[in-house]
C-alpha cells in the first residue's frame, strides 16, 4: 500500500519522539499494521525496545527458592510474610503470581495399569446426587454403587442417608442381584469401613467386620489418597451422573430405584465392556458370574436399632418422627427396631407396637388402639375422682349410686350430672334432695333434680344460673386438713431438752 511522504513522516515522528507502538499508530492513522512496519524497515533506524526494569521481588527471589527447596509445600501466603519482615513493598497479587512461577514441581507419576481375575474384586463408594424433599423433611440423596472389576457390571442403589445400615443394605443388593459375590471389596477410607487408620495399621469398623464374615470376602482399604486404586467405580458414577441421572425425571424414591435397577440391567449392561471392546459388559458378566462366591443359605440380618426413653406421653422419637407405644410403657426405655418399610418397639423381646416407617419430620404415627386404651383409662379416672368428690360432698350420694349400679346405670353419665347439680344448689339442698329421691324409689339424677326445683319452688327462690369460674377460684374454698398442734409442742420439748 502506497501512502503519502507526509503520512510517513509522521509515523516516523509518532514512532520515535512520541513512543507509541506500532498497533496504536495504525489505529489512530487508518493503515495496516504492516504498512507501519514498512515504513519504519525502509528509514533505516532501529526499533526501540521497551526498557525493562528490574522488578521489586527479583532480589527476593533467591531467598524463596531456597525455603521453597527446603519447604516445597509452603504456602505463598506465609511466603509473602516472611519477605515482608525482610523489606518486601510489593502487593500479595504480585508476589503469589511470582511463586506460581518458581515453585518447583512435582514429577509426573506413572501408573500401571490394574488387571483382576474374573470374580475376584469389586469396588465400592457412596456419591452425593443432591437432597430430596419429603413433606418437611429435606435429606440428602445418596447413590451406594458397587462394580465388579472384571467385567464393570454396576449396581445402583438410592438411600436417603449414608449410615451403616444402608451402606449395608446396599452390599446384600448388589450380591442378590449377581447371585454371588467378589472374593474382595475395595473401600475408600470412609467411615462406614474403617474407623482409624495410622499408616498401614488399620482399624475396622465390627459391624462390617460381621458382615463380611457373614458373606465370606475379604474387605480392603485402598491407599490413602489414591483414589486411581478404586478407579473403576469412580469412573462408574462419572458415567452414572451423565448417562443416568441428568435430567432424570422421578416421583420418589422408590420410583427412582426402580429406574435405577432397569437402567442397570439394560442401558448399563450394554454398553461395551471398558476391558474388550468387542464385548458388552452383559456378555463379560456372563463369563464372570459362575467365579463369584456362592451366597449363604441365611442372609444377613440388617436393621437400624436404637434404645429410645419414652416421656410423658406415649410416643417413642425415632429418625424425626414420633411413634405411639401403649400408655403402660412411658417412662420406660423401649428398643427401636427399624428396616425400610417398618418400624418395631419392643420391651425387652416381646413386640409392643409396630408401624410403618415415615420419611416425613415432626410427624406422629399413632396406632389408635393405643389413644382408645388410654382415653378409657384417662376417662375411667375421672369418674373415680368425681365419685369420691361427690360422695365426701354428699353422702346420700353413696347409697343412691350403688342402686343405679344395681340396675345397671352410667355411673359416669350420673356422676357428671349430680356434680353438676352441686355445683348449682349446694351439697345441703342436693343432701335432702337425694334422701327425697332414696325415699321415692328413684336412683336417676332427673329425679334429684326434680326434688331440687321443688324445694326451690317451695322456699321461692330464684332458679339458679349456672358460673363457669376458673380452676383456682373454684379450688379457693377447698377444705384444708389441718395438722395436729401436739406435733409442735413435742419440737419444743425436744429444744429445751438440749439445752
Amino acid at each position: 500500500m502506497t501512502i503519502s511522504a507526509e503520512k510517513e513522516a509522521m509515523i516516523l515522528r509518532l514512532y520515535h519522539v512520541e513512543r507509541w507502538r506500532c498497533g496504536t499508530i495504525a489505529t489512530q492513522l487508518h493503515c495496516h499494521h504492516t504498512t507501519v512496519f514498512r515504513v519504519l524497515k525502509e528509514a533505516g533506524l532501529p526499533r526501540h525496545r521497551p526498557v525493562i526494569r528490574p522488578a521489586e521481588v527479583d532480589q527476593y527471589l533467591p531467598f524463596v527458592q531456597r525455603t521453597l527447596e527446603t519447604y516445597p509445600d509452603l504456602t505463598a501466603s506465609r511466603l509473602y510474610g516472611m519477605v515482608q519482615e525482610r523489606g518486601y513493598k510489593g502487593s500479595s497479587s504480585h508476589f503469589r503470581h511470582m511463586i506460581a512461577l518458581h515453585r518447583p514441581r512435582k514429577a509426573a507419576e506413572a501408573f500401571l495399569r490394574l488387571r483382576t481375575l474374573p470374580g475376584e474384586q469389586g469396588q465400592v463408594d457412596w456419591a452425593h446426587f443432591g437432597h430430596i424433599e419429603i413433606g418437611k423433611a429435606r435429606r440428602p440423596l445418596m447413590a451406594f454403587v458397587m462394580v465388579l472389576s472384571y467385567s464393570r457390571d454396576i449396581y445402583l442403589r438410592f438411600f436417603l442417608d449414608a449410615r451403616m445400615e444402608n451402606f449395608l443394605r446396599g452390599h446384600a443388593g448388589a450380591f442378590n442381584a449377581w447371585n454371588g459375590l467378589p472374593r474382595v471389596l475395595l473401600y475408600d477410607n470412609l467411615k462406614s469401613a474403617v474407623l482409624e487408620r495410622h499408616g498401614d495399621a488399620i482399624r475396622f469398623h465390627p459391624t462390617l467386620l460381621a458382615f463380611a464374615g457373614h458373606y465370606r470376602f475379604e474387605p480392603r482399604p485402598v491407599a490413602v489418597a489414591r483414589g486411581n486404586e478404586k478407579g473403576r467405580v469412580e469412573r462408574a458414577i462419572r458415567h452414572i451422573r451423565e448417562a443416568f441421572f441428568i435430567a432424570r425425571k422421578f416421583k420418589d424414591l422408590d420410583d427412582l430405584n426402580a429406574q435405577a435397577e432397569q437402567w442397570c440391567r439394560n442401558q448399563a449392561a450394554d454398553r461395551p465392556c471398558p476391558e474388550d471392546r468387542t464385548m458388552t459388559v452383559r456378555q463379560v458378566f456372563a463369563q464372570e458370574q459362575p467365579m463369584l462366591l456362592p451366597l449363604p443359605t441365611n442372609p444377613y440380618p440388617i436393621e437400624e436399632q436404637i434404645a429410645a426413653k419414652v416421656g410423658k406421653t406415649p410416643y417413642v422419637r425415632f429418625d424425626l418422627n414420633d411413634y405411639s407405644v401403649p400408655h403402660t410403657h412411658v417412662r420406660c426405655t423401649l428398643t427401636v427396631r427399624a428396616d425400610l418399610a417398618q418400624v418395631r418397639i419392643f420391651d425387652a423381646a416381646t413386640m409392643i407396637a409396630s408401624h410403618r416407617r415415615s420419611y416425613d419430620r415432626d410427624q406422629q404415627i399413632e396406632d389408635p388402639r393405643h389413644l382408645k386404651a388410654l382415653v378409657a383409662v384417662k376417662r375411667e379416672a375421672r369418674q373415680h375422682r368425681g365419685l369420691n368428690s361427690l360422695t365426701r360432698a354428699v353422702p346420700a350420694c353413696q347409697k343412691l349410686m350403688i342402686h343405679a349400679a344395681e340396675r345397671g346405670a352410667n355411673i359416669g353419665a350420673i356422676t357428671n350430672a349430680m356434680l353438676k347439680l352441686l355445683d348449682l344448689y349446694g351439697a345441703t339442698e342436693l343432701q335432702a334432695a337425694v334422701e327425697d329421691a332414696l325415699q321415692a324409689g328413684a336412683s336417676h339424677s332427673r329425679s334429684v333434680h326434680v326434688a331440687l326445683e321443688r324445694r326451690r319452688i317451695a322456699r321461692g327462690a330464684p332458679p339458679p344460673v349456672e358460673t363457669r369460674l376458673p380452676e383456682h377460684v373454684r379450688k379457693k374454698d377447698t377444705v384444708v386438713q389441718p395438722h395436729k398442734l401436739d406435733r409442735y409442742d413435742q419440737l419444743t420439748s425436744a429444744g429445751n431438752d438440749d439445752e
